[in-house]
């Protein structure tokens, strides 16, 4: 049976999960909304997994993205990685001389340098909403044009106006002013992609060159108006991959195939039927001493799978069902 290999990406808005052979191509992906509840998400999507590519022999998992670790304890992980390190391996996969990574999502971006191969510098922001995904689906569904749309709408502009993009409530009463005064919703939007690049670069970049190769992913660069105002504001050329939209869930499939050659292991992954189980969390605060840790216990159908979140190893010591 041919070896397979599973990467799981669980943010705050999307959990993705791709499955990849062994010549490290996409076989399978999927790209859900997380809605809140990651076990949900992911269980439902390792299900479609299991219904669409059968019995097939997953050797390694990896998990990443701000859930990794609850993934690693639902799946079964072989390995566990930041974003930043998942991003880097996936995009180098398909420019290995990339130099610039930029990925906005639906509530996060970051920014990351590569130098010989080796990540160098990086920059997250997951503070301000302006510019990801969730403040763009908000804007168009305000003005009642389709998210996918809404790059078609910027190219079109012949006289883009400038909105203030340092702020989601302000980028938005600005955009309320200027169709009061009559502008174009071509021009709006165009301005728009423009203001989000520029608090993008200013509040990320901070001043450091950007060297090509660019990569641009996450679900915002689907929008070709985005696209379009980076390029027009760095100069450079932008490669949007094929698979952008989950690339953190194919670098955690790279990483794992890449650990278990090397440890020549038996895969940690659980298996399929295991998203058929009863999953339940739990957080417990330790009075144990004055750091009073928030522990986060894992049971599944009834018994503790994992524990994890305390400093000093009093819980997630413990010998636990697995």
């Amino acid at each position: 049976m041919n070896p397979y290999y599973l990467g799981i990406d669980v943010g705050s808005v999307s959990t993705d999960l791709v499955v990849t052979d062994e010549n490290d191509t996409v076989i399978k992906k999927i790209y859900l909304r997380t809605c809140g509840k990651p076990i949900a998400a992911l269980t439902h999507g390792l299900r479609i997994l299991r219904d669409e590519l059968g019995d097939i022999q997953i050797s390694g998992a990896g998990t990443t993205g701000s859930g990794r670790q609850l993934a690693s304890v639902i799946a079964g992980a072989d390995i566990v990685k930041n974003e930043i390190t998942a991003h880097s391996i996936a995009s180098k996969k398909i420019i290995p001389d990339v130099r610039t990574i930029m990925e906005i999502g639906g509530q996060d971006s970051k920014i990351i340098f590569l130098k010989n191969g080796v990540v160098c510098d990086f920059a997250m922001n997951t503070v301000c909403a302006a510019g990801t995904g969730s403040f763009l689906d908000r804007q168009a569904e305000r003005m009642e044009i389709p998210i996918e749309k809404f790059g078609e709408y910027a190219l079109r502009s012949k006289n883009p106006t400038r909105i203030a993009g340092r702020c989601a409530v302000f980028a938005e009463s600005d955009m309320i002013h200027k169709q009061q005064t009559g502008h174009s919703e071509e021009d709006i939007i165009r301005g728009l992609c423009e203001a989000l690049v520029r608090n993008y670069l200013s509040n990320l970049a901070k001043g450091k060159e950007i060297v090509g190769p660019v990569m641009f992913q996450g679900g915002v660069a689907a929008n070709i108006g985005i696209k379009a105002a980076f390029e027009h504001e760095l100069g450079l050329k932008m490669y949007v991959p094929e698979y952008y939209d989950v690339m953190g869930a194919y670098g955690a499939a790279l990483l794992a195939k890449k650990k278990v050659k090397k440890t020549c292991k038996p895969t940690a992954f659980y298996g399929f039927e295991n998203a058929f189980n009863e999953f339940e969390t739990r957080s417990i605060e330790c009075d144990g001493c004055s750091n009073q840790c928030e522990v986060i216990e894992v049971r599944v159908n009834g018994e503790v799978r994992a524990r994890w979140g305390d400093k000093c190893g009093k819980w997630s010591n413990l010998s636990v069902a697995v």
